[in-house]
């Protein structure tokens, strides 16, 4: 028999895998491999694919998500990291993925499609009043943001002002390359926290290597 270790709520391990209990039994969706325990089914979150599953991984010490948790994530792409966040956060949870490419975005509705708590928003990221009205029925609780734009930190910003309440948790997928591929990344990254000072206290920033190289991902509290 398999022996998982729990690592937060909603999330296990088992040896050197991550995985989430799977929300739709049965329903895989693109790449997931599955893994059955006492007839629970998982789905294996690989770092590699996700850079939330990374930053768990590479040691993140408190974990924000949780079954309710409403979030708002940005830059949700095809839906690989949402669809384990929709894992966790269950069915009384919510997750609005925003993203600005609409052929992103018609992959990203497949898991909309097979998940009651993924509401898929067509939009740009760095114009938060152009989606206020599709998350104003939503009280978001969390804030994520995995976006290649060069005023990554600006954005998250512009959004937490607009929709995360004071003390409400963030993170923030930074990439450095995006912003400038040319200075050592280290320093790029050091100078998107200084960014982020004036709006929230940075409480953890993970380095992403070897899953993904010059990321970090920041955890920190909107003031």
């Amino acid at each position: 028999m398999l022996k998982l270790e729990k690592v937060f709520p909603g999330v296990w391990k088992y040896k050197d895998t991550l995985l989430t209990r799977n929300l739709v039994p049965g329903v895989k969706g693109f790449g997931s491999e599955m893994v059955a325990v006492e007839g629970v089914e998982y789905r294996m979150w690989n770092p590699y694919r996700s850079k939330l599953a990374a930053g768990i991984m590479n040691g993140l010490k408190k974990f924000p998500f949780k079954e309710g948790s409403k979030v708002l994530y940005l830059g949700s792409a095809e839906g690989t990291t949402i669809s384990h966040v929709s894992d966790i956060v269950g069915l009384s949870g919510t997750v609005l993925g925003v993203d600005v490419s609409a052929k992103a975005m018609n992959k990203f509705l497949y898991w909309c499609e097979q998940r009651p708590n993924i509401l898929p928003v067509l939009g740009d990221a760095n114009q938060p009043e152009s989606y206020k009205k599709d998350v104003k029925s939503v009280k978001v609780s969390l804030l994520y943001q995995d976006i290649a734009q060069k005023n990554q930190a600006e954005i998250f910003a512009k959004n937490a002002r607009a929709f995360l309440g004071k003390k409400k948790k963030a993170l923030l997928v930074v990439k450095a390359d995006s912003i400038d591929a040319v200075r050592p990344s280290l320093e790029v990254i050091g100078e998107e926290i200084k960014r982020l000072e004036g709006c929230f206290d940075i409480l953890q920033v993970i380095s992403l290597e070897p899953f993904e190289k010059n990321h970090a991902l920041v955890f920190c509290a909107r003031k």
